[in-house]
């Protein structure tokens, strides 16, 4: 078990700016107890990093008199324990260990398990392998070339707008859909899964409607590219978190996110099933997971040739097909989400559903 205090200083340190550079500079010491002056550090560190309240649906402003030293202590307990090791889901401290594969202070250690994960400066790695000196882990050919710098360059370039082809409303038009969805979860947490080079988390940022986004994506040079895109628009990153993570195995505590958005990305989900059943565990109950995708049941005649390549091209290309709307209202509710709705046009569409109570 770790103290109260470094729990406190901890969480300041998970949400303290973006990637790994500005969590760093709100660190300079171990946080394993209570030391003189610590309850007066976090009470800096958590007005200057927080805003607001993470009560969903309420956003309450935090003037400096307001706060009193057990508020701040809960809140800042409150965001640590959204962050997990993604091996054994239990919550993450700030690393001060001098023997430690990384730097002081530049990683975060599993309170169980005690493994590290580093901040590369743009980001925090949080993907179960990282650490490893020899093993290598084959992925698929759609998640390998997402992480070329080539096309983490052009998806923000062109690529993404082309989307439209399919029936995409554009991203202002799918930015406005989203939110409406999402309305139920305002002020909390929100995960932007697969971001891509953080086209809807700058939005979600903007917007100032969560207390924290967290940009979620295993693409290092996607996440590299979503933190130049984040300098150049000059976007606050004190509600801003970028996270290297597999979409099958988030580094987050169960039952401990408000909401979850996968823009044009559950397609290239290895598997789907496992994806959507880890956002399932890390959704409030009451939570909300919103995505939209490509769908081909817009060509009735074609669907069962799809139905028997699926699997074929699943396998080679690592992208999935979706037939019907049915498949993926039955997905969410084997996974424990319900109140499934949805809009479409064209091979587009997008739905929510929402964590069952």
């Amino acid at each position: 078990m770790w103290s109260r205090s470094a729990s406190a200083v901890g969480s300041a340190v998970a949400l303290c700016g973006r990637g790994g550079h500005g969590l760093l500079s709100c660190v300079a010491a171990p946080a394993r107890g209570r030391a003189p002056g610590a309850s007066a550090a976090v009470k800096r560190l958590v007005r200057s990093a927080l805003s607001a309240s993470v009560t969903p649906g309420v956003v309450t402003a935090a003037p400096d008199e307001a706060f009193a030293e057990p508020s701040v202590e809960s809140a800042a307990e409150n965001k640590l324990s959204k962050l997990a090791c993604p091996i054994c889901y239990y919550p993450l401290l700030s690393s001060s260990d001098q023997s430690a594969p990384f730097n002081v202070a530049s990683s975060l250690e599993c309170s169980t398990c005690k493994k590290f994960y580093p901040s590369r400066g743009d980001y925090w790695d949080m993907t179960v392998a990282v650490g490893s000196a020899e093993y290598s882990e084959s992925t698929t050919l759609a998640t390998e070339l997402f992480r070329t710098p080539l096309v983490s360059f052009l998806y923000e370039r062109g690529w993404r707008q082309n989307f439209i082809w399919g029936g995409f409303p554009g991203l202002e038009r799918e930015f406005e859909m989203a939110k409406t969805y999402l309305k139920p979860t305002a002020g909390g947490i929100i995960v932007d899964a697969s971001c891509g080079s953080g086209l809807f988390s700058r939005l979600f940022v903007k917007s100032e409607l969560y207390s924290l986004v967290v940009a979620l994506d295993f693409s290092e040079n996607m996440l590299k590219q979503c933190n130049e895109f984040v300098k150049q628009e000059n976007i606050s990153d004190e509600t801003l978190a970028l996270v290297r993570a597999d979409i099958s195995r988030l580094p987050f505590v169960s039952s401990s996110i408000d909401a979850v958005h996968a823009g044009a990305a559950i397609h290239c989900w290895p598997s789907p099933a496992c994806a959507v059943a880890e956002i399932s565990r890390v959704l409030r109950p009451g939570g909300v997971f919103v995505a939209s995708t490509f769908i081909a049941d817009i060509l009735p005649p074609a669907v069962p040739v799809l139905r028997i390549g699926r699997p074929y091209i699943s396998q080679f290309t690592g992208s999935n097909i979706f037939l019907s709307v049915v498949e993926f209202e039955d997905l969410c509710r084997a996974c424990g989400l319900a109140d499934f709705k949805f809009v479409r046009n064209g091979f587009y569409i997008m739905f929510s559903a929402t964590k069952a109570s």
